[in-house]
């Protein structure tokens, strides 16, 4: 137990080490009148009403790559796997397969062209306008704010760029010639590897973590909220409001009423790479057929 522990960890250094790496600068490069603090930003459920992968894959069914039957299959195997705790229990082999199958052999080009259409159509409007306007403060405060996610950078940076924002932290599959190989580097960026994003980032970027701020809805992010001098829980579920009591955190709750439990099933459904890597690779697997 205590080697696969060790495992995990290295794994989830690897990962964040990969996520810092492949951010892209060229919006950090400005001069700033706050470069030390920085805000970071989960984003299904927190950015953005449910899962930003699963919105892709509707998009992907929309445009016949798949059926709607194929994608109400998944999500509903998906709402087992997170009701019944099984991501709590370290699965994560199941979340890189799924990876693996979203985007081995396919362009890059490809992946982000299809992002930016379903992102038009499908995401633009499921922002949560009071995490938007938290992100903006940051960013008039003149600091950085970075997207942190399970979801591919590649889909990860196009939404930070949408909403004119730093950068983006996320999965990273590996790349040869501008076709994915069907390998992860490290493992999905996920609980404890969106922390190690975080530290390989500040330290890259000569953060102060003590100034920087950090946003999620879920107890799965706990290691990155811990890391930073001002966490904040919004939209929370259940556990991480309860760990935001205990811990004096700040939580801000943009649902309300019905629109709260509209969102939250779709939510849970599709959360993670693991949800939307599932149905983007019966996508790819049948159009190659």
């Amino acid at each position: 137990m205590t080697r696969r522990r060790s495992q995990d960890g290295a794994s989830a250094v690897l990962a964040g080490a990969a996520s810092a790496a492949a951010a892209e600068v060229e919006a950090s490069l400005r001069v700033l009148p706050d470069p030390g603090a920085a805000g970071f930003f989960d984003v299904d459920n927190t950015m953005m009403m449910g899962a930003s992968i699963y919105h892709f894959a509707r998009g992907l069914a929309a445009r016949k790559f798949f059926t709607t039957r194929d994608l109400a299959r998944f999500a509903y195997k998906q709402l087992v796997f997170r009701v019944g705790g099984a991501e709590q229990s370290g699965h994560m082999h199941e979340a890189r397969e799924a990876a693996l199958a979203f985007v081995a052999g396919h362009e890059v080009a490809e992946v982000t062209r299809l992002g930016e259409e379903i992102y038009d159509e499908l995401m633009a409007d499921k922002i949560w306008s009071g995490t938007r306007a938290l992100a903006q403060m940051h960013l008039d405060s003149g600091q950085r704010v970075w997207l942190v996610t399970a979801a591919p950078i590649e889909l990860a940076g196009l939404i930070a760029r949408r909403l004119g924002l730093t950068g983006a932290l996320g999965t990273v599959s590996e790349i040869s010639r501008g076709v994915y190989t069907g390998r992860l580097v490290g493992e999905p960026l996920h609980g404890p590897a969106k922390a190690e994003a975080v530290k390989a980032l500040a330290e890259r970027e000569q953060l102060d973590l003590s100034r920087c701020a950090a946003y999620s809805d879920s107890v799965n992010d706990v290691p990155m909220l811990s890391l930073v001098g001002h966490p904040c829980a919004v939209n929370p579920d259940a556990d991480l409001r309860k760990v935001a009591r205990e811990h004096g955190w700040e939580v801000r709750d943009f649902r309300t009423g019905r629109k709260a439990a509209k969102v939250g099933m779709p939510a849970v459904a599709g959360l993670g790479a693991v949800a939307g890597g599932i149905a983007v690779g019966l996508a790819l697997r049948r159009r190659r057929a």
